[in-house]
């Protein structure tokens, strides 16, 4: 009735409170009269909460204790420039092509992850407007508990930035801190066909995996991803093989209301490494390595020691030829081949030559010995990042800002087009 966000119920309860015995006595004879009082008090209390809150959050120079306060002081330390978007390029310079992508806070990332998507977003930083989320809506079609979410959403975003994105250089937040992804997605869900949710495959990979939880979420997320997708104006969206079919439901309903309410939507284009795209089980090559594998020595984690990326290679499967080498009919020695490739930048055609006569024994040791390698500086920053709470908090809330003055912008757009009515 008062009209306070949620987050500001405590200020109100605080000014009711504090509302003069005399005012609340005058309240039992007269209730409106108590209700402006209420809603005065009120007033006072939540400007004073946005008063104080904007000078721990928006003025760094003043001293603030709020994230984004400490991560702008964190940035004068090191010779940062203002995050802000007009900071973020010339007026007069042409927009760069803008990039977006996710990845939902469940589990620790897999080198699948690694190779097939995080590894790529650094390098997309100097050529493209870079903007990546914690994508933890869509981590709730499959019940999570509520304080590992917590925890596992901030250790994503820990793990996003030691792997080279730079909040310098790109824009880094948390989906659900920016409510413009939840509502274009009920709009573009009005213009997606029920058969399109349908057919897709994750739709129904995780229905036969998860029979006693097939939610309304489970069908509609390709929605919310479209939404993801099309809230920025993205060109380039980093994906693996097997996400090709979203991104084609992304650009059909961005095609579909483009014809119906003239351009809106920018039309996105999937970024697929050529190498790596896709790596597969070490136990079962012939499918994709997940996080949810409940095979331990299938999946190779980012935070893995040393010795278990060892021991996880040595059991890898791959065949009894004993020749290194790729094709369609070894597919564990192809996939080895494939990990071995894109971290040490040589082709199939190298590695054949490097470890011809050598055996699979050497050539695992090579593998592991490369991932482990190549994981090691990322693992001591990630541990890094993780004991400076505040500045990582910093990086997200200001992130969320960022992206939110792209995103109303866009569903501004979406409203005016529809018909919503904007005051």
């Amino acid at each position: 009735m008062i009209g306070l966000c949620a987050r500001h119920i405590l200020s109100v309860y605080g000014a009711v409170q504090k509302i003069s015995r005399p005012a609340r006595r005058k309240a039992q004879k007269s209730p409106c009269a108590g209700l402006r009082g209420v809603a005065c008090g009120a007033r006072l209390c939540y400007h004073g909460y946005i008063a104080s809150h904007k000078n721990a959050l928006s003025r760094p120079g003043q001293g603030g204790t709020g994230p984004r306060a400490v991560f702008r002081r964190e940035k004068r330390r090191n010779g940062g420039n203002d995050m802000s978007e007009a900071g973020a390029q010339s007026a007069a310079a042409p927009r760069k092509k803008r990039v977006f992508s996710g990845i939902q806070p469940t589990g620790v990332f897999t080198l699948g992850n690694y190779v097939g998507a995080v590894r790529n977003w650094p390098k997309l930083q100097d050529e493209y407007e870079c903007i990546y989320s914690v994508v933890d809506e869509h981590a709730i079609t499959v019940r999570q508990d509520p304080a590992a979410l917590r925890r596992q959403t901030r250790e994503t975003a820990a793990l996003l930035l030691a792997s080279g994105i730079s909040p310098e250089k790109s824009v880094v937040f948390v989906q659900s801190h920016v409510p413009a992804h939840a509502q274009l997605s009920w709009v573009l869900s009005c213009f997606c066909p029920f058969g399109d949710l349908t057919r897709m495959h994750q739709f129904k990979e995780k229905s036969a995996k998860h029979p006693e939880d097939i939610n309304g979420g489970l069908l509609t997320y390709p929605i919310l991803m479209a939404a993801d997708i099309l809230l920025y104006q993205t060109d380039l969206v980093p994906i693996g093989i097997d996400q090709k079919q979203h991104l084609e439901l992304a650009r059909n309903i961005a095609q579909r209301f483009n014809g119906v309410y003239s351009p809106t939507f920018t039309m996105p284009d999937g970024y697929i490494p050529q190498v790596g795209a896709k790596v597969m089980s070490l136990q079962e090559p012939e499918k994709k390595m997940s996080k949810s594998d409940a095979n331990e020595n299938a999946v190779v984690r980012m935070l893995d020691t040393p010795d278990a990326i060892l021991r996880k290679f040595k059991r890898a499967v791959t065949d009894s030829d004993g020749c290194v080498r790729a094709g369609a009919d070894k597919p564990g020695v192809t996939n080895l081949m494939s990990i071995y490739g894109v971290l040490t930048g040589k082709s199939f055609a190298d590695i054949e030559r490097e470890f011809d006569g050598r055996g699979y024994g050497e050539f695992k040791q090579a593998v592991a010995q490369t991932v482990v390698d190549a994981l090691r500086p990322i693992q001591q920053e990630y541990a890094r990042l993780l004991a400076d709470r505040g500045y990582l908090d910093g990086v997200l809330a200001e992130g969320a800002v960022r992206a939110g003055a792209i995103a109303r912008r866009t569903l501004a757009k979406v409203y005016k087009k529809i018909g919503f009515l904007q005051l």
